[in-house]
């Protein structure tokens, strides 16, 4: 088991100086179809289109090669310059990860995935031991075209299962079968890629406990390093929420959802997977370095039609749909809507996104970044689910402790899994006493 309680290092936000992502997330929005529980900005390209044969995905290709070339320089300059506020910029660091997500960048040729990380080594620059992740679906790829992928510098990838029951991925939309996944694994295994995830859906339409059993027994079975495991969230705008009202049947309830998540977390950790973070498992060393980033609350580029980046303390999407982010790229990138992250709310983040993870939130660095009287306030919104078992203090070496209020040092965390299914009430208590 990783130690996931090792030092950490202080942000440079700590010191005052604005620091410079290492991290780029890229988004690829092409789909054959689009699935019934999906909102993100995708476009659906049919089941015949595919890469260098796709006018939509070559067009797509180059405004997002355009955009990647005048955000360089755009951070070229604050570097120079500073920002208008007059903060210090760090010197520029090179990634040291990269995630091609969607949409489906399998979608994508060899070539074009080529060219995306050729630009981005020529100008943020690449390690050379940098975690290239990047999304796959069955059915979508060959054995030629994975080499392909491996052989341009992809060392992780992530296939999209959801299930591994026939009529569940039908009722889901899902352009694959459970055929298809199988097919998937055996070609990712002759490659002989070792480091690959796949991606399960729990709570869906007519989804009964020994269905989500067995998926997860499957799940284990084919080896994948590592596993998310997402409930079900039914958005707006999307075809479920047109078809089920949440909360009501053929949903699960919300007993029968929570029963869902404590499996996933018995049958996964029996496995073989530390879960590491609320809805990700991994096998020792096989932890998704990219997704830390976010959970960190630490600064990322992001690249695509509805991306989002955290750059310089401010947060920015790009827009949503395809013809005003082209038009977007061709102004030159202007930024119109941005989000200044003010302190409380970088705190706010900070506690959101780190009590996803098992290690939990840095007490040292939150003492060193927002003030040692914030983890007074802290306590106080979580002293009742301290006492009942949902929040759990360590120390710096990982060993929980007793106390009456927060140490200076050490760790804050929720406890596995109750902790975890009621992170929203502990949260939502969090955001109502700070906010």
């Amino acid at each position: 088991m990783p130690d996931i309680f090792s030092s950490m290092v202080i942000s440079d936000s700590a010191t005052g100086v604005t620091a410079m992502p290492t991290s780029a997330y890229l988004h690829i929005p092409f789909c054959r179809r689009r699935c019934f529980y999906c909102d993100f900005p995708v476009s659906v390209i049919g089941d015949r289109k595919q890469g260098d044969n796709s006018n939509s995905i070559l067009n797509y290709v180059e405004v997002l090669l355009q955009e990647i070339f005048i955000s360089a320089a755009f951070c070229q300059e604050k570097i120079l310059f500073g920002n208008a506020e007059g903060a210090r910029v760090s010197t520029a660091r090179l990634l040291e990860t990269v995630f091609f997500g969607g949409g489906t960048p399998s979608l994508l040729s060899v070539s074009q995935v080529g060219r995306i990380l050729e630009a981005l080594d020529r100008h943020f620059g690449i390690v050379k031991n940098a975690e290239i992740s990047m999304e796959i679906d069955p059915g979508t790829f060959s054995l030629e075209q994975l080499r392909g992928y491996a052989n341009v510098g992809v060392n992780r990838f992530s296939l999209g299962v959801q299930s591994f029951d026939e009529e569940l991925l039908r009722v889901c939309g899902r352009s694959h079968t459970v055929d298809d996944v199988y097919r998937a694994v055996d070609l990712i295994h002759e490659v002989g890629i070792k480091n690959f995830s796949i991606d399960l859906i729990s709570g869906l339409p007519h989804q009964s406990l020994e269905q989500w059993h067995k998926t997860l027994e499957k799940a284990v079975e084919i080896g994948s390093a590592h596993v998310s495991s997402y409930d079900l969230i039914v958005e707006e705008k999307t075809a479920f929420f047109k078809s089920y009202a949440p909360g009501s049947e053929p949903l699960p309830t919300d007993e029968m959802a929570a029963d869902m998540y404590r499996m996933a977390q018995k049958v996964l950790t029996a496995g073989g997977y530390d879960h590491y973070e609320i809805s990700n498992y991994a096998k020792a060393g096989f932890e998704c370095r990219h997704n830390q980033v976010y959970w960190e609350n630490k600064p990322y580029y992001g690249f695509g039609m509805g991306a989002t980046s955290y750059v310089f303390g401010e947060r920015f999407s790009r827009p949503r749909k395809t013809w005003e982010y082209y038009d977007w790229v061709k102004g030159g990138c202007e930024i119109e809507r941005r989000e200044v992250v003010e302190k409380n709310d970088e705190l706010l983040e900070s506690l959101m996104l780190g009590l996803r993870l098992r290690r939990g939130v840095n007490l040292g660095r939150l003492s060193i970044e927002f003030g040692g009287e914030v983890l007074a306030k802290v306590w106080s919104c979580l002293q009742p689910y301290y006492g009942c078992g949902w929040v759990q203090v360590l120390d710096e070496n990982g060993v929980e402790m007793e106390v009456d209020f927060l140490p200076v040092v050490g760790w804050l965390r929720l406890s596995d899994p109750e902790g975890f299914l009621f992170s929203n009430t502990i949260l939502a208590r969090l955001f109502s006493e700070l906010g």
